[in-house]
Parts: C-alpha cells; sequence; structure tokens
C-alpha cells in the first residue's frame, strides 16, 4: 500500500532508524543543533526518499538485502560528497551494493534516493532497455546525460513537495501508478544511458580496511583503543589506515573513533533512566576512561555537560536498537 510520510528531526539516532532502504548510523562533525528533514514516498514498488541535514556528518550505512538503491545529491552546486573515498557531485549517481558505506558530506547537505526489489529492479530493465543493468564487482558512479538527470531531479523534487504540501493528491491510485511509472523509467534510463566510473583497485582496498575498522570499533564498544592496537588487529600499517581514514572519513582513526563514540554516548545520556543511570558508568561503559577530559570534549561537541544531557533523558522515545550496518556488511559478505 502506497503512503507519504515527512518528518523534521533534531535527534540523529531518530533521524536514522526513520530511514528505510538502509540500515545507517549518523554521526555529525562539528557541534551545533541537529536538524534534519526527511520526505519518504513509498509506491507499489518504488520506494524514494528527500533528504535535508543542517550539520556536517558521517553516514555509515548498508542498503538492506534484496534492494537496489541509488542516491543523488538534489541541489546544485552542493559541495562535492565523498562516498567511499569517491567524488560524487551534483549530477552524479550513486549505485549501492549491500556491504558497509561511508559518506562524508558538508553542511547543508540535500540528497534524494530511490530503490526498488532487486526482481523488479531487474524486469524494469529488461523492459525499458531489453537487458539486465550489469553487475559490478565494484562499487561505482553513474553520470547520466544532463537531460535525463534534469528530468529526474525535476520529478523526484515534485514528487516530494506534493507529498510535503498536499499529500491527499497521493491517494489516487491512478496518480500513484502514474508517477511511479515515469520515476522508474527515469531511473533506469540514468543509470543505463548514464557514462559509469568504478572505484580504482586502490581505492577499493581501502574501502575494504573502513570496513574492517568499523567492525573492530563496534566489536570493542567499551575498550580503551590505541592506533598501534587497531592497525595490528585488523593488518594494516599505521600509514595505510591514516591515509584511508583521511580519504573516506576526512579524519584520522583515533578522531574517528573518539566521534563515534562520543556519539554514542549521548544517545546513551538521552535514552538513560535517570534514576539508575550515571555519566560515569555510560562514558566509560563506551572506552572513555579520562572523565575530567571527556567532559571537556562532550560539552564542546555538544554546548552542555553530560549532566545536563542525562537530566533531560526521555523514556518516550521507544526501545533503544541501534543499527548495525557493519554487522550488515559480514553477514553479506
Amino acid at each position: 500500500m502506497a503512503w507519504a510520510k515527512v518528518q523534521d528531526f533534531t535527534d540523529p539516532f531518530l533521524c536514522q532508524t526513520a530511514i528505510h532502504a538502509a540500515d545507517v548510523e549518523l554521526y555529525p562533525t562539528s557541534s551545533g543543533a541537529f536538524q534534519a528533514e526527511l520526505t519518504q514516498i513509498r509506491f507499489n514498488r518504488l520506494w524514494m526518499q528527500r533528504f535535508h541535514q543542517h550539520l556536517p556528518q558521517i553516514a555509515a550505512f548498508a542498503i538492506k538485502p534484496g534492494r537496489k538503491a541509488i542516491c543523488f545529491l538534489t541541489k546544485a552546486h552542493q559541495p562535492v560528497v565523498q562516498h567511499c573515498g569517491m567524488n560524487v557531485r551534483s549530477g552524479d549517481i550513486v549505485v549501492n551494493d549491500f556491504d558497509m558505506v561511508h559518506q562524508r558530506s558538508e553542511a547543508d547537505f540535500h540528497n534524494g534516493s530511490m530503490s526498488l526489489t532487486l526482481d523488479d529492479f531487474d524486469a524494469a530493465t529488461n523492459a525499458i532497455c531489453g537487458h539486465e543493468f550489469p553487475r559490478k564487482a565494484l562499487k561505482h558512479l553513474v553520470r547520466p546525460p544532463p537531460p535525463l538527470m534534469a528530468r529526474l531531479l525535476v520529478l523526484h523534487q515534485l514528487v516530494g513537495q506534493v507529498a510535503r504540501t498536499t499529500p491527499g493528491i497521493l491517494e489516487s491510485p491512478q496518480v500513484i501508478q502514474a508517477l511511479e511509472q515515469q520515476l522508474i523509467h527515469i531511473m533506469v534510463r540514468c543509470l543505463t544511458e548514464g557514462l559509469p566510473s568504478n572505484m580504482t583497485v586502490g581505492n577499493y582496498r581501502h574501502d575494504m580496511m573502513i570496513a574492517k575498522f568499523e567492525e573492530y570499533l563496534e566489536a570493542n564498544p567499551n575498550t580503551p583503543l590505541y592506533l598501534q592496537q587497531i592497525c595490528e588487529a585488523i593488518g594494516t600499517a599505521e600509514r595505510t589506515l591514516r591515509i584511508a581514514c583521511d580519504e573516506h572519513l576526512g579524519m584520522g582513526p583515533i578522531r574517528y573513533l573518539a566521534l563515534r563514540r562520543m556519539h554514542l554516548v549521548r544517545r546513551s545520556l538521552l535514552r538513560a533512566d535517570q534514576s539508575t543511570a550515571t555519566v560515569t558508568k555510560i562514558a566509560t561503559d563506551h572506552g572513555f576512561c579520562e572523565l575530567g577530559r571527556f567532559s571537556v570534549a562532550y560539552h564542546a561537541m555538544f554546548g552542555e555537560p553530560p549532566s545536563a544531557t542525562l537530566q533531560r533523558a526521555s523514556d518516550d522515545d521507544g526501545p533503544f536498537v541501534m543499527n548495525r550496518p557493519s554487522s550488515l556488511a559480514s553477514d553479506c559478505a
């Protein structure tokens, strides 16, 4: 059954759990209030989303098995986005696989996505082009002819605007069918008529290294970690890991570790039971042992001490279940 939904978020965790077709972890990389808008339209076959986030961020995500998903920038002249170390510009389409990826974006990030089940995607490409879309061993981008990409962007924006301002229009089965068919048709043509750009082998090796790095961080959530220890565990040289992290994350491995854990601490503080939880316990559970330094860094990132966050904790947000894109990557390898 088709539906449309428009949501505004001030909490990265609530935002990431609302995203469909992928398991996502969002880590804003600068201080400031988190603000995001998510518009979702689920047709009978096609799922589409429009996403706007105000802070720069790193997103770690994996597409859910069984769907072919694409994403692209929806606003012209946006800063370049780093997707698995590749530069993504306005006019490019990212073709996503099922393994975990890291995407780094600047402030005022506007992004769109579309997905079909694998069977529906293959059926559509066969019907429109007479052949299936080729399976690629390496992650890749597609740059469609500008007129086709412009049509996709206009139609995607139109449907998003309808969902936001006049959602009742989408209750018509005839309208739903017409819009879905147009979106699928232009999506397939953009992919099959576009110019592909694959990852280099070296970039792919770095991408696999970052995936191992993420899995190791996930497997050791409450342990103080050091760079030499991490490199030994994932089987790489320190210099190589630093280069890979700079390409994919825009920062060194230890800084990313601290950023990741800081956001997980805040998430836990906001969802803690105020009658039993303590800042010390939550911080040490996430590997922060120097509590004075932790408190200063936390205040600088979020504009308040961790004790203030704990005092605002609410039990109204429902069960706390983390997305695990790196676990998904392991299952699908």
